[in-house]
């Protein structure tokens, strides 16, 4: 029929070439800097996805078109959404109702924190900053979008989410400079640590902002003098009307807030009691009351529910790649989530990893589907996945009750024993 488009027509809602060139080859300002957080939260979850097309559509393009597809899809796939996984939305869950809590108290000195606690690639930094972001937007819109503290006259910026990454050498005075470094402020050289302390307290407030997110918080190590000050001072930060939320790789093992225990009962970490309590009978109020600590889990796979979990995950991947000859089921179906649990061991970051991985070789290959054949030939470097608090550690070998391995016996050095007079050798 006449003026009617077939469904194995080239796509006509490709992009042009400049465009796609524009969405690979932009710069992206660093998010630790107000314009680099501002383009982090406008422009998070906005990639259009290339238009799946057939094998059949493909062929039919021009070639020159064809070249941009690919390069467009590669995009797509390179470029995996954040998705509402049970560990995201534990994190997001909890920073909502303590950004919520906090900016309507009026009279309480001290505003409680956040500890976002996890191994590496289990989406800490992503989990955090799209709820400090989701925060943002629903802050801005509730005051049509400005600053409710600016005073007349004044044209400071509004940033309700401050993120600053927590510097590797951290002193007082380098968070300081971290902190006033999102805003671009102009510091002296010479300034004493009360003055950057002042200087950060006044941006704090001049700016409207409610979160303070401290990243990599576990560069911290509670041994180094600096160290105990950096947290005596982010203690001090709890009362400029500011939410702190601290991000960073085991949060209870690295002092922080003393060596924690998991309760199996109550699900939640147990800090001892400090020695000076037990002693001078003093209450404890230091960092692990003023903070609610969460710690970031992985993928499970044994309940329902958290099988479930993992299909949903899956399938909001299978529906976001594009490969020509990619089918309903590519990661869900068979035992292919079973393998992905297995090669990955639950680590959403990793599971990411190996299937953008797995699309590239998919499209290298021209075989443009990702089967558990093409996954094998994909190295995926990772240490032994983390033992959950809430399970027993398995030994590596059996160890046997009431008896001792046997021990390797050691050859005695004979070069000083002494072997008698020589043997006289014929007459």
């Amino acid at each position: 029929m006449t003026g009617t488009r077939s469904h194995d027509d080239p796509p006509a809602c490709l992009p042009p070439r400049a465009k796609i060139a524009e969405l690979i080859l932009g710069s992206h300002p660093p998010r630790d800097t107000y314009l680099g957080w501002q383009h982090y939260r406008t422009h998070c979850g906005l990639l259009v996805p290339a238009p799946p097309i057939s094998p059949r559509q493909w062929a039919t393009t021009p070639e020159d078109r064809q070249a941009d597809y690919d390069l467009y899809r590669q995009l797509t796939n390179a470029n995996l959404p954040l998705q509402d996984t049970p560990m995201h939305n534990k994190v997001g869950k909890l920073i909502r109702r303590r950004l919520s809590g906090n900016t309507m108290k009026h009279d309480d000195p001290t505003r409680a924190g956040v500890m976002v606690s996890g191994w590496g690639n289990y989406g800490k930094t992503a989990s955090v900053c799209s709820a400090g972001a989701v925060f943002e937007d629903e802050w801005r819109d509730l005051h049509s979008y400005l600053n409710p503290g600016a005073l007349p006259g004044t044209r400071d910026l509004h940033a309700p989410v401050v993120y600053v990454s927590t510097p590797v050498t951290a002193t007082p005075k380098s968070l300081c400079m971290s902190i006033l470094g999102f805003f671009r402020a102009p510091v002296r050289k010479t300034a004493t640590l009360p003055e950057l302390v002042g200087q950060v307290a006044n941006s704090l407030h001049d700016h409207g902002v409610k979160a303070l997110i401290l990243d990599d918080i576990s560069r911290l190590r509670m041994h180094r003098a600096d160290d105990q000050d950096v947290l005596d001072l982010m203690r001090a930060f709890m009362s400029l009307d500011v939410t702190l939320i601290l991000s960073g790789v085991n949060i209870p093992g690295i002092g922080l807030l003393r060596e924690a225990n998991w309760n199996k009962k109550t699900r939640r970490w147990e800090m001892p009691q400090l020695e000076s309590t037990r002693i001078h009978g003093l209450e404890v109020t230091q960092t692990e009351h003023r903070f609610e600590l969460i710690e970031l889990d992985r993928f499970r796979y044994t309940t329902p529910a958290q099988i479930q979990a993992v299909i949903n995950h899956l399938k909001g991947i299978e529906r976001h790649l594009r490969l020509l000859n990619a089918k309903e089921g590519m990661l869900t179906g068979g035992t292919m989530p079973e393998y992905l649990m297995r090669r990955t061991g639950g680590v959403v970051g990793l599971v990411g990893r190996l299937l953008e991985d797995g699309a590239q070789e998919a499209m290298d290959s021209g075989k443009e589907l990702i089967d558990e054949g093409l996954l094998d030939e994909i190295v995926l470097r990772r240490d032994e996945p983390e033992q959950p608090p809430n399970e027993p550690a398995i030994p590596a070998t059996p160890v046997t009750v009431g008896k001792k391995p046997p021990q390797p016996k050691r050859h005695r050095n004979t070069v000083l024993d002494d072997h008698g007079p020589v043997r006289a050798t014929g007459s």
